[in-house]
């Protein structure tokens, strides 16, 4: 069964001091601190010494009381899933509510996995849009309101698209 990846990282070393749970990519982690452990619940992270994962970056799969060898003096300013899994694509999940003109989907699935929100890959708002859209009519409805993208495994998805009869 797919799980996200989760960590929580600590200011001090031996997981001591503040700490943050993370569960999602964070592209500007904006702590007044820095990250001396990590507790690794679930896959492998990406922790990288500038903002939107730029600069050095190193990978932790494990908790690391002490990330001092391992990030060798960089400061950690943003953290992401590093990927890894053995399917790069993860199962959807996808949850809706209907009513009579709009339907909300959590994890927008075609077949059983997520969908992409871009084939191409680029992963821009314009892109998700469209594919959004295709997807809605896909499954009766007439386009799309609203979506967004979610990251996972490196691979960007639609997630909370919202479909609608009419007036998109």
């Amino acid at each position: 069964m797919y799980r996200p990846a989760e960590a929580t990282i600590y200011r001090d070393a031996a997981y001591r001091g503040p700490a943050v749970f993370i569960g999602e990519a964070k592209p500007n982690l904006g702590l007044a601190w820095p990250v001396n452990s990590i507790r690794v619940t679930q896959g492998r992270w990406e922790l990288c010494e500038k903002t939107r994962y730029r600069g050095t970056c190193r990978t932790v799969d494990r908790d690391t009381p002490m990330l001092g060898n391992i990030l060798r003096g960089i400061t950690v300013q943003s953290m992401r899933p590093a990927g890894g899994g053995s399917d790069p694509y993860p199962p959807a999940n996808d949850q809706s509510v209907r009513g009579n003109f709009a339907e909300f989907h959590t994890q927008p699935m075609s077949g059983r996995t997520r969908v992409l929100a871009c084939a191409s890959g680029s992963g821009t708002a314009n892109c998700a849009a469209r594919t959004a859209d295709s997807w809605c009519r896909s499954i009766g409805w007439n386009g799309s309101a609203r979506e967004h993208m979610e990251t996972v495994n490196g691979r960007i998805y639609l997630a909370d698209v919202l479909c609608v009869r009419s007036g998109y």
